[in-house]
């Protein structure tokens, strides 16, 4: 007998976490009852190594309670950490080697696959890598086409090291829609290597070149291990009588079928938090938002060591994460939910100390049901607190000794610990509402601070299930286009429109489906290009389901573990990272041939200045990352890179300097080449400089900061870099240095290089401003990234015109940031800062908050926009003791051209006040890692800590120097510069570790 697809409408959700294994069935028809159509759930212990037991266990389970026909479910969906877990624990058995194909024929060589990855994966994962020729440029353009023979031969090379996942990584892939070079060079391997698993990077992730390979290694590391585990999923299913569509949750809340899963295991790493949430916007919101008050919502889910916060926005899906995230230490660009953990569960344990007590953050765990006062443990808990305040959990009686005051103390530090959590998610002063989930929720105050009402749903104990039977079907689109010929507002539209037509083809019923998500990035510095992002999510019906049939050859097979269950082969290789005690770390400063102190730079000080860089860049200047994982190597690989004083110069010295020039997000996907060293190599030939005799940076701020080191390095040039820039900052264009504030013409020639082969001289020019806009527009007609090389300096213009010392400025900044990690002093990172550039005269802790607002917007090539961020009491610091901010209450807007223009302050009843602008520095500091935060980084939720610097005097003697450095330059012409405070040159490390005479 045939089941109508009237009759095939129930829906079976389980969630596989570290403790428990949650299972539901679900009727959608009954939704709206006060079952919420739960028929039956049930919670089962996790099995190890083979978690299919526990499904099956639970599954069955339900559907014994249920009493339900097998027959009448429709879908059978699972969400399960099983696959992040394997590389969280370095499971050899569960890993495979995997062999990279870079497309790219110029550029990504110096910072090869594997760069940033953890030593222990790299040393499981890291099969093979090589370079073909390929890859695109930002405008859709070929850098260069595919040679077949290229990749013929790396497979060849694939074939005899016996690797069988291979990954196919091509710059700018994610925009290839006319050449699909992946595609191309997809078919190929299939043709020469059958059976291979082929992953190509842009159907993994999307632009963000080292963080789109990265998730791409990880996911063809562990294909062979999901289909295992997917095809042990369908042998349970067999075995339950089930005949029924198989399904994974996603991290973004929505669902992929079991074989796309088999392929893209990946989407599935953040499923748990992303289940709990969906299972508590279902549980609990339907009923609310009947009161017309939807709106965003926290939601708690508290396990029982943990308690995970995320928020669900009015669609009813989690808020996405920033677009960098890490898995067991490497970074990826995936989409993966915006959660805050806090060490507070049900099983947290509290101790009392002289009369103080504390809760957690260690726990008994899943051991709570027998190490827990009130289930005869003898250990008191979180849970017995709990109990004590009368929740009706275990045996009361156990915890009679408990005193009213050590109860009402847990309490409030419990409330403490939430209300904290909660509200570093919040985005809005405005009360909002938390759904409290998770089997841990008990120990939850239900009043808390900044939240209108805790609801707790139904069945919240099994939320994640009931997130995962309800999960729907979604469509993403990730495309950049051009705004040339089409509006934003068109391209916004043909993306949406694409984002649903995948969302059908998925399997969405077409007239339930809803835009959940858009999003409109202009790229900075590059005209006329806006990347869009839109996600388009439904139900699905019984009609849309394709169920894959279990054939014979599923049967149960005792091998689909086998190597699960054996030993676990865990990789343990040294880390190569050289291990410091940053309070006595001290540079190699050493006296040259001539006697002169040179600081040879280690792999510490790179680290450290790369930081720094990011400081000093104001939010613009690109991150330092890239630069730094090339010097890192090429220490590594004995090159050394030397650093001088300013003082150490002859007077006949020939100074070379310059940088890259264009669009951070060129640099982030084609990362760098040697761009600057081919523009200086140029610009010598035209000047006719066999060498010159000491190099130096065009800007300290951001990944510019690092380029004088690269080029002086015994790998190239062989030149010392002088301890110096010539803006103490990033700006956004060449004219706005030190030097052409003082004297005219100071930047022609020079010369830009494309790093593929093509360069350009400018030799004359009637003012310096012209000679940015020429090089802007041929630089992005050659790729939109550029390394330029301008008019040679001697001592003389360094010494009077340049900021001094801020090679070491930027060293000092970094090593404070280390200095604070290794202390657990984060909180207070900017108070260090401050002291290490001249103290509280020098610069000052300008507002504390977070970011509750971004906006961004294209216009003449640059990125403008403005971050909002809402002000955070003083006495709601972690760290004690920390400096008054500048301005406390209301909220702080900071407008950006590239880098940040102005801190400006909007008190509670509206009045307005410029705290900081240019050309004084203005840094946003991350709070939790005390690194600076760049213009991509900005997002929602962020907590901050603003600092504004004192600039160089070198910007502030002139009145032409504030015209050019100033907001009159930038746009803002009705702001009157008001400086910071004093400035205090920074100490030259040169000279200061100087071996004594």
């Amino acid at each position: 007998m045939t089941t109508t697809h009237q009759q095939k409408n129930l829906l079976v959700g389980v969630d596989v976490g570290g403790t428990n294994t949650d299972a539901v069935i679900l009727d959608p028809t009954l939704a709206s009852t006060a079952q919420k159509g739960v028929l039956a759930f049930q919670k089962t212990p996790t099995t190890s190594p083979n978690v299919t037991d526990g499904i099956e266990t639970a599954v069955k389970s339900v559907l014994e309670q249920s009493k339900i026909d097998p027959a009448r479910i429709a879908c059978l969906t699972i969400g399960t950490t099983h696959f992040v877990n394997a590389i969280v624990e370095k499971d050899a058995r569960r890993l495979s080697k995997v062999a990279i194909i870079r497309l790219s024929k110029s550029f990504t060589k110096d910072i090869p696959p594997f760069s940033d990855f953890p030593p222990a994966l790299k040393e499981i994962m890291n099969g093979y890598y090589c370079f073909v020729s390929g890859g695109l440029h930002i405008d859709g353009a070929e850098e260069a086409p595919i040679v077949e023979e290229e990749v013929v031969q790396q497979c060849q090379e694939i074939k005899k090291r016996g690797i069988t996942a291979v990954v196919i990584s091509g710059v700018f892939a994610p925009i290839d829609e006319h050449f699909k070079q992946e595609d191309h060079v997809r078919s190929i391997i299939q043709r020469e290597l059958p059976g291979v698993d082929v992953v190509c990077s842009s159907e993994v992730s999307n632009i963000g070149f080292l963080e789109r390979e990265n998730a791409s290694i990880l996911n063809a590391s562990i294909l062979k291990f999901a289909r295992k585990t997917i095809k042990g999923f369908k042998t349970a299913m067999k075995r339950l009588d089930l005949h029924c569509a198989l399904y994974l949750t996603q991290n973004d809340g929505t669902l992929i079928d079991a074989a796309a899963a088999a392929s893209l295991p990946i989407r599935t790493f953040s499923s748990g938090p992303t289940n709990s949430m969906r299972g508590a916007a279902y549980l609990g919101l339907s009923d609310f938002n009947k009161t017309g008050k939807k709106t965003s919502t926290i939601v708690v889910d508290v396990g029982g060591t943990t308690t995970d916060v995320g928020v669900l926005l009015p669609s009813g899906f989690p808020r996405q994460a920033s677009a960098y995230v890490e898995v067991a230490g490497v970074k990826i660009n995936f989409s993966m939910p915006h959660v805050e953990s806090v060490g507070l569960g049900g099983g947290s344990i509290v101790r009392i100390k002289n009369s103080d007590v504390t809760v957690g953050p260690d726990s008994v765990g899943h051991y709570l049901t027998t190490k827990a006062k009130v289930f005869g443990g003898d250990v008191l808990t979180s849970t017995d607190i709990a109990v004590a305040a009368g929740e009706k959990i275990g045996d009361p009686e156990l915890i009679k000794d408990i005193s009213a005051s050590t109860v009402a103390q847990a309490q409030a530090k419990m409330k403490i610990l939430m209300e904290k959590v909660v509200d570093q998610m919040k985005t809005s002063p405005e009360p909002l509402p938390v759904l409290l989930v998770g089997g841990g929720s008990v120990i939850v105050p239900r009043d808390l601070a900044g939240v209108s009402e805790v609801i707790l749903p139904p069945y919240h104990s099994v939320a994640n299930a009931v997130g995962a039977a309800i999960s729907k079907i979604g469509g993403t689109v990730d495309i950049i286009q051009s705004t040339a010929e089409q509006t934003i507002a068109q391209i916004v539209a043909k993306a949406k429109e694409m984002a649903i037509e995948r969302a059908i083809a998925a399997g969405a019923k077409a007239d339930t489906i809803t835009v959940a998500e858009v999003d409109a990035i202009p790229l900075q510095y590059v005209a006329n290009q806006v990347r869009v992002i839109a996600r388009a999510v439904g139900e699905f019906s019984p009609e849309n389901i394709a169920v894959d049939p279990i054939g014979e050859d599923e049967a149960e097979d005792e091998e689909v573990y086998a190597e699960e269950a054996a030993k676990m082969e865990t990789a343990f290789t040294e880390d190569p990272r050289p291990i410091v005690d940053v309070d006595t770390y001290v540079p190699t400063v050493i006296n040259n041939k001539s006697g002169i102190p040179e600081w040879i730079v280690s792999e510490t000080d790179i680290e450290w200045m790369a930081d720094g860089c990011y400081v000093l860049g104001c939010a613009g200047g690109g991150s330092p990352f890239p630069e730094y994982i090339k010097l890192r190597d090429q220490i590594r690989a004995g090159h050394t890179m030397r650093i001088i004083d300013s003082s150490a110069l002859k007077d006949t010295d020939v100074i070379y300097w310059g940088g890259h020039m264009g669009s951070p997000a060129v640099s982030n996907e084609r990362l760098s080449a040697n761009e600057t060293a081919e523009a200086m190599q140029e610009l010598m030939e035209y000047l006719r400089h066999d060498s010159f005799d000491a190099v130096m940076s065009l800007e300290i701020g951001g990944a510019n900061g690092l380029q004088p080191l690269l080029v002086g390095s015994t790998k190239y040039f062989d030149r010392p870099t002088v301890d110096a820039d010539w803006m103490g900052r990033a700006y956004p264009t060449y004219w706005q240095i030190t030097l052409c504030v003082y004297q005219s013409d100071q930047l022609v020639p020079c010369a830009i290089a494309s790093g593929d082969g093509k360069s350009i001289l400018m030799t004359k020019t009637t003012n310096d401003e012209i000679v940015d806009r020429a090089l802007r527009a041929s630089c992005s007609e050659m790729g939109s990234r550029v390394g330029m090389a301008a008019k040679p300096v001697n001592k003389e213009k360094v010494v009077k015109y340049s900021v001094l010392n801020t090679m070491s400025l930027a060293w000092r900044i970094g090593r404070c940031i280390a200095k604070a990690k290794q202390h657990n002093t984060t909180s207070s990172i900017a108070e260090q800062i401050i002291e290490e550039v001249g103290g509280p005269e020098s610069a000052k802790v300008l507002f504390r908050g977070k970011i509750i607002g971004v906006e961004r917007r294209l216009w003449k090539g640059h990125s403008y926009g403005e971050i909002t961020i809402q002000q955070i009491a003083d006495d709601d610091q972690e760290a004690s003791g920390e400096r008054q901010s500048v301005a406390t209450g209301g909220l702080l807007k900071i407008p950006f051209k590239n880098e940040n223009i102005y801190a400006k302050h909007i008190s509670d009843d509206g009045k307005e006040e410029f705290i900081a602008m240019v050309p004084d520095l203005i840094a946003v500091l991350d709070t939790q890692s005390g690194k600076a935060l760049g213009v991509p980084e900005y997002r929602y939720g962020v907590m901050v800590t603003v600092l504004g610097i004192t600039c160089s005097p070198r910007w502030s003697d002139t009145p032409k120097g504030l015209e050019i450095g100033g907001t009159t330059a930038m746009g803002y012409k009705d702001i009157v510069y008001k400086p910071l405070g004093k400035y205090v040159e920074p100490k030259s490390v040169v000279l200061e570790y100087a071996p004594k005479a």
